[in-house]
């Protein structure tokens, strides 16, 4: 679904000033980072153990598993979403701003980034979210389900792409995913194949106050933007890399305290 929504936009970017299109291409390729990392490695695994559970109708472990898996994609889809929406220009000066690339394509390209970033952790859920379905040998609610997220990104792109243009078309990407996901969820509850497990409020409450000390770190030091576009090449990277490794840091060390444990996370 996604590469056809992105197809969507890209053939209607091309009605749009010069640039839209590379603007959305960039941003997209920013994005396809951490979506294959976390979305499809986490998928990768959960697959093999929801279909060996749907086969011995072992309905008690699929949950413990999906649930396992979810709690994961929240731990880890959140931080990647903010870093993706704080760092967007960053990262665009840092890997794109040579040659030809303009300040004003930083901008334009950031925006476009920041408005994808906010679909990531949709993006991701559907990565889990659907193997459930195809584990217990159901494939036609997911399709069922992304026709209409495909629907409703068309819809969004003809709203948005007026005042918003071409961030406008990233925007609705995002809001489909979240439609996607939230279908698929509504479905597995319908079902009564899932249910959430003890335990998400205080998991929740964790997440929430790790990410809040990870905005403030990157909030505070990360340099203005007219700084990175002076940065040479190295300084670019060295700041970048300071910011995302000062982030997974923080990140872990305020889940630690605040009494989170890995392991017992895993073992669910």
């Amino acid at each position: 679904m996604r590469k056809i929504n992105l197809l969507v936009d890209t053939i209607l970017a091309s009605f749009l000033v010069t640039g839209s299109v590379s603007w959305l291409y960039y941003s997209d390729r920013l994005m396809e980072f951490p979506l294959g990392v976390f979305g499809v490695a986490l998928a990768t695994v959960v697959l093999p153990g929801l279909s060996k559970k749907a086969a011995n109708e072992n309905w008690q472990g699929f949950q413990e598993d999906l649930d396992s898996a979810l709690r994961l994609v929240f731990l880890i889809g959140v931080p990647a979403m903010l870093g993706l929406l704080l760092l967007a220009e960053p990262l665009i000066v840092s890997l794109f701003y040579y040659g030809a690339f303009t300040e004003k394509d930083v901008s334009m390209a950031g925006m476009s980034l920041m408005a994808y970033s906010f679909g990531l952790l949709g993006f991701i859920l559907v990565k889990i979210l659907a193997p459930a379905f195809y584990s217990r040998k159901d494939m036609k609610t997911p399709v069922r389900v992304a026709v209409i997220a495909l629907v409703t990104n068309t819809v969004l792109n003809l709203l948005l792409i007026g005042p918003f243009a071409h961030v406008g078309l990233a925007a609705a990407t995002s809001i489909s995913a979240f439609v996607n996901a939230g279908l698929l969820y509504w479905y597995l509850r319908k079902q009564s194949v899932f249910s959430p497990m003890a335990g998400w409020v205080k998991l929740s409450l964790q997440i929430m106050v790790a990410n809040i000390a990870l905005i403030g770190f990157l909030v505070a030091a990360n340099p203005d933007i007219s700084e990175w576009l002076v940065f040479d090449v190295w300084q670019r990277l060295g700041w970048l890399a300071l910011l995302v490794f000062g982030s997974i840091l923080i990140y872990m060390v305020i889940l630690v305290a605040v009494g989170l444990n890995p392991k017992r996370l895993l073992k669910r």
